[in-house]
């Protein structure tokens, strides 16, 4: 059970929230090329919502903008605040700020952190560099608005899996308010704080936002406080020439009520597990993020490209007191280039983004108390993961649009044992896949598009599972998929909606297996899967113009079957 929020909004110009489909007057952005407007109306390296949105809908695939209207002005505590509306995302939350994520049954089966899906702040990678993630750093009020591209649709983020990718994107100086502030209150000691200030003057622009919380829960054993900041800070060079640097700061300290019988849930659901309260389990983080991203245009070509680095410290201890340090950097580079080619449009985008990154792990005996007993277990883990893609529209009719693209993925795995006592457990592993994508997107009005594809997508395993402690634990393969969507999505003046079909032909599986009370699950291979599914969404107004001329009162619903 989750907290009741109420919240208060006090700003210098702070924007009343529009209604949750405030877009849906906006025609779809008609796919004939065009020069990149996003100088003229704000900042060059950071589309605003309304462009975000023109850019995503030109994919053939299962893609969405969520706009801050939907999520910033209202309670909002956890990252399903922000997904629950999408239509195929599963949000569910667990303890704290912390929330299992799975899009088309990505990583389902973990009943800890996520796998599957690749997860962005401003273009720069939340996973570590072996593809895991949790998501106590995602702060739900601090985003402009938050990309969401499924599956192989993600091609731009070099996403490495079924899922896809998320990218939650902040606010510039140049589309934010002077100041915004909020002060959040609900039950069992929910209390957070958020302010955010931000500028622009001549060709300077920043933007901050920083905010603290704290909570007792609603189970025992399940308090935590967090404090996270983010800021950019843009040069604009000239029309066609723009730099942003990144920061982004956290603090997460949260304590783990664990799992329980049914028995248990049903007849005493606020008693948390008497193990994890024997061993004080937590989760204690602290991150700092650091990034720089620059913005070329020649007349209807860009060049973008950037470099990020990430510190995170994380104290966890639970049936071991785990101690790690991750290490990630990287870089990406990215190339757009819209022209006439024989009479017809085209746009032909190219990229090449690097994430590299160590684990520093000591693990020791978790003793009554939570304090740190005899080392257990030492490793050094090293990540190498190298994607280079392109994708190519080619309009055959102004409203008809043909796609191809491919991603070459090169992944290494490697630790390196450091406690021997028990046996050398190191070892290696070298992934290489490359992923094809074929689809067609057509307009069938202004305000209507139909759209297919065909995809292959694939994840090279976590360090979790490629442990290298046994033969099977060291020969896991990667998992890989071929999936078949079609879709529509559209508007009409009080009405929107967007509905996708997928069947996806997996082979290798990862699934996580648990195997024992409190300890963490295997991976294996599951061999050949599927799946499929209907994902739907609709939002229409129901009341209009019933007290005031003008305004609206909207139904959301959305609906996704799984298989």
């Amino acid at each position: 059970m989750f907290p009741k929020i109420h919240a208060l909004c006090a700003a210098a110009a702070c924007a009343v929230a529009a209604s949750p489909a405030a877009l849906a007057q906006q025609t779809l952005p008609a796919i004939t090329i065009t020069a990149d407007p996003r100088a003229d109306r704000g900042a060059l390296t950071v589309p605003d919502t309304e462009q975000a949105i023109a850019d995503i809908e030109r994919i053939p695939g299962g893609v969405e903008v969520v706009p801050d209207t939907q999520f910033k002005n209202t309670p909002a505590q956890t990252v399903k605040d922000i997904l629950e509306r999408v239509p195929g995302v599963f949000a569910q939350p667990r303890y704290g700020d912390d929330a299992r994520v799975s899009i088309r049954g990505s990583g389902l089966s973990r009943n800890y952190g996520n796998r599957g899906i690749n997860m962005s702040m401003d273009g720069i990678p939340i996973n570590t560099s072996d593809g895991l993630v949790d998501l106590f750093e995602i702060d739900p009020t601090a985003y402009r608005y938050v990309e969401v591209y499924k599956g192989a649709n993600a091609l731009r983020y070099g996403a490495n899996s079924l899922g896809g990718a998320i990218n939650f994107v902040t606010p510039t100086g140049r589309d934010a308010a002077p100041f915004e502030g909020r002060l959040d209150i609900g039950s069992f000691g929910y209390r957070k704080a958020q302010a955010s200030p931000g500028a622009a003057g001549g060709p300077w622009d920043y933007f901050l936002t920083a905010s603290a919380q704290s909570v007792d829960g609603y189970r025992d054993h399940s308090d935590g406080k967090e404090q996270r900041a983010s800021g950019n800070l843009g040069y604009r060079f000239s029309a066609d020439a723009e730099t942003r640097f990144y920061l982004n700061l956290n603090r997460i300290r949260q304590r783990l009520p664990g799992e329980v019988t049914k028995d248990a849930a049903l007849n005493t659901p606020q008693a948390a597990d008497a193990e994890f309260e024997r061993l004080d389990q937590q989760r204690n983080i602290d991150s700092l993020r650091l990034a720089n991203k620059t913005m070329l245009r020649f007349g209807r070509a860009t060049l973008e490209f950037g470099l990020f680095g990430v510190h995170r410290h994380v104290m966890h201890p639970i049936y071991q007191w785990i101690d790690y340090r991750v290490q990630d950097y990287g870089g990406f580079v990215r190339a757009t280039d819209r022209r006439m080619i024989g009479g017809f449009h085209n746009e032909f985008v190219a990229g090449v983004k690097v994430h590299n990154g160590a684990i520093d792990t000591d693990q020791y005996i978790n003793l009554t108390g939570g304090h740190k007993g005899n080392l257990a277990a030492s490793m050094y883990d090293t990540s190498k993961n190298l994607s280079a893609y392109f994708e190519n529209s080619f309009f055959i009719r102004p409203d008809l649009a043909l796609v191809a693209g491919g991603q070459f993925q090169h992944a290494v795995r490697e630790r390196e044992d450091r406690y021997l006592s028990d046996g050398d457990q190191s070892g290696r592993r070298r992934y290489d896949n490359f992923s094809p994508k074929i689809g067609v997107l057509w307009d069938l009005d202004p305000d209507w598009q139909a759209y297919a594809n065909i995809s292959r997508s694939a994840e090279a395993p976590t360090f979790d599972a490629n442990t290298f402690a046994t033969p099977a634990s060291s020969d896991i393969e990667a998992q890989t998929a071929t999936t078949y969507e079609v879709g529509t999505r559209g508007r009409r003046p009080g009405f929107t909606w967007d509905a996708s079909l997928y069947h996806a032909r997996i082979e290798n599986e990862l699934q996580c297996l648990t195997t024992a009370p409190w300890s963490p699950c295997t991976i294996v291979n599951a061999g050949r899967t599927v799946h499929q599914g209907i994902e739907l969404g609709a939002e229409f107004a129901v009341l209009e113009s019933a007290l005031a001329t003008g305004d609206r009162v909207w139904f959301n619903a959305n609906y996704a079957y799984n298989d």
